[in-house]
């Protein structure tokens, strides 16, 4: 790349929340080693899902923590915006004239429990009251756990933290990837295996999204892109995309990348409640990332998903 294609600023949009200013130094710093002569400024925004604190699918769902940030992007505010790929919603394209430029080494895509007296999710006594918004925990939490009682929790994870410590709940669930970005892994009891609790679609990767034309920033970014990453989020994202699922839906999986070039799939559909539980789990071979998460979601389908789906009000 010649040096004069190099762009000397480029503004990146944020949520304004302490977590997503944390993606956001992380991304800078790369960045600045990759192009020690490029100046990055943060452009911080609102966001409609962190100013609401009611249930999500009131306000558009999950397109309610990426909306604002798309605007400025579009707008020619921004050059650049950070997303955690689980919050961009995969039942609709990416808005037109964006493109995903790249997708970050990948964080821990596990669930960790926070509970003040360090007790294990299996050590907790029944009527212990967990804090969490979440249809994919919820569900699963009543499935292994049924003896425990969730109570709902929204805001960002300080938020909660401290929600947690003024005894609105007795323990909570939150992304591991999460607690260590706002540098709070001092908090985590234990951190919970996924086929106990599978995350959800997009878990620990952080996307870079560009405007499509703009073609200096993309190149300038791509090269922080992860390829094992990239075909992790193509296979979960379209299995997700040919589901149709949206925020409130019960559903969760994680592709895995294996050093030999293989690329695995597993995944769940779940009803709220736990009492029904639908698996499916496929190796790719040669087949690509984007068919591997059409014939997972096809898997699933043959075994009722979309009934259990549309079930769910959104």
């Amino acid at each position: 790349m010649s040096a004069m294609s190099t762009p000397e600023l480029i503004r990146i949009v944020s949520r304004d929340s302490p977590m997503a200013l944390a993606q956001v130094e992380r991304v800078r710093t790369e960045l600045t080693a990759l192009h020690p002569g490029i100046v990055t400024e943060v452009v911080p925004v609102k966001t409609t899902g962190d100013k609401w604190m009611g249930d999500l699918s009131l306000v558009e769902g999950k397109g309610a923590f990426t909306k604002e940030v798309d605007a400025a992007l579009l707008a020619g505010e921004a050059d650049l915006a950070v997303h955690c790929v689980k919050d961009v919603p995969a039942d609709r394209p990416l808005p037109a004239g964006t493109v995903f430029a790249a997708f970050l080494k990948r964080d821990d895509i596990r669930d960790a429990l926070i509970h003040p007296a360090g007790r294990t999710l299996d050590e907790l006594p029944a009527g212990t009251r967990v804090g969490t918004s979440s249809v994919r925990r919820v569900a699963q939490l009543a499935a292994s756990h049924p003896q425990l009682i969730c109570v709902p929790m929204r805001g960002n994870a300080n938020r909660r933290l401290e929600k947690l410590a003024a005894g609105e709940a007795d323990a909570l669930l939150l992304a591991a990837a999460g607690l260590e970005r706002i540098g709070r892994s001092d908090v985590i009891t234990e951190i919970l295996p996924v086929d106990l609790m599978c995350p959800p679609i997009g878990a620990g990767i952080l996307a870079l999204q560009c405007r499509e034309e703009d073609t200096d920033t993309i190149d300038a970014v791509s090269a922080l892109g992860d390829r094992d990453t990239y075909k992790e989020a193509s296979a979960e994202r379209m299995f997700l995309h040919v589901l149709q699922g949206h925020c409130n839906s019960p559903i969760a999986g994680f592709a895995h990348a294996e050093r030999s070039g293989g690329l695995s799939l597993r995944a769940r559909v779940f009803t709220p409640d736990g009492k029904t539980v639908l698996n499916a789990h496929e190796w790719a071979g040669p087949l690509d990332p984007a068919t591997l998460g059409t014939s997972v979601a096809v898997a699933l389908l043959r075994q009722g998903a979309r009934e259990l789906i549309d079930s769910i009000a959104h």
